[in-house]
Formats: structure tokens, C-alpha cells, sequence
């Protein structure tokens, strides 16, 4: 079947199964590998992207319930060249290690700090629940403390 999905604020159509994850539509299908697969049952967060502003795990979500929606991924969050400040936090402040969820994770944020600009630890705790092999949660955590107090 035939989808067009708004990405990124463009309009993108695909001809893909209606229950394929969006995950593997957005890498395999447009070509935006910065969403990663990590545990395919929406566990670990690193598929995560915004649909309609909310922090969304695309490796169980078909792709027939993204239609309609405005989908954003770690590749449109910056605008305009400029970084987005959860990535500007996320240098200052030497988060990633390996890399490899922190597309994820940086999603999870920004979709929280948009709902929530001054999140509790309990409140972050409860929004970001995003694994990280790595350890790097403290990192994590300062920077959406630097972000809430900016």
C-alpha cells in the first residue's frame, strides 16, 4: 500500500506494508538512519521520534498510524544550521560515549522539556526512560537540569 508520511516537514510516500514498523520505513525506505534499532518490543528507546511533538518509539508503531501525523526525527530537530539546545547541552556537557542511543535519548528530552521546562528528578525519572549501555544517566540528567535553569 501506498502512505505519505509528513517528515521533517516533507511530505515523503512510501509503498510499504501497513503493519511495517515506522522505524524501518524511516531507515530503510527515506533514508534517515540517525533512528536506531535497539530492542524491536519499544524497551530501549533509541527508535524514538516525535510524532505530533510526543516522544514516540518507532520500532513497534505501524506505519499506517503515522499517517496524518508530523513526524520529526533526530536528522529535523535542529533548524536553520543551528543545532537544537538539548544537542548544544548534550556537548557542553560530554553526554554520549558510544553514541549509539543518544539519538533517542535526545528526543525523549526535547520532547520533555517542551511539555515540562522544569522537570523534577522524579519527572525525569518518569519521562526518560530510554536505556543507555553506556551509564552516561547523571550527564544526562545535568543537562536537562542545566536546560531547565537556562
Amino acid at each position: 500500500m501506498s502512505f505519505t508520511l509528513n517528515i521533517n516537514g516533507r511530505k515523503h510516500t512510501v509503498d510499504v506494508e501497513p503493519d511495517t514498523p515506522l522505524l524501518w520505513v524511516l531507515r530503510d525506505e527515506i533514508g534517515l538512519k540517525g533512528t536506531k534499532f535497539g530492542c524491536g518490543i519499544a524497551a530501549c528507546g533509541a527508535c524514538t521520534v516525535h510524532i505530533d511533538g510526543e516522544a514516540t518509539r518507532t520500532c513497534v508503531l505501524p506505519v499506517e498510524a503515522a499517517v496524518d501525523t508530523e513526524i520529526t526525527t533526530i536528522e529535523g530537530l535542529a533548524g536553520n544550521g543551528e543545532l537544537h539546545r538539548v544537542q548544544e547541552a548534550w556537548i557542553r556537557n560530554q553526554v554520549p560515549q558510544c553514541g549509539y542511543c543518544q539519538s533517542g535519548m535526545i528526543m525523549a528530552v526535547s520532547a520533555l522539556l517542551e511539555q515540562n521546562p522544569r522537570p523534577t528528578d522524579a519527572e525525569i525519572d518518569e519521562a526518560i526512560t530510554n536505556v543507555c549501555r553506556c551509564g552516561t544517566y547523571q550527564r544526562v540528567r545535568d543537562s536537562i537540569h542545566e536546560l531547565s535553569n537556562a
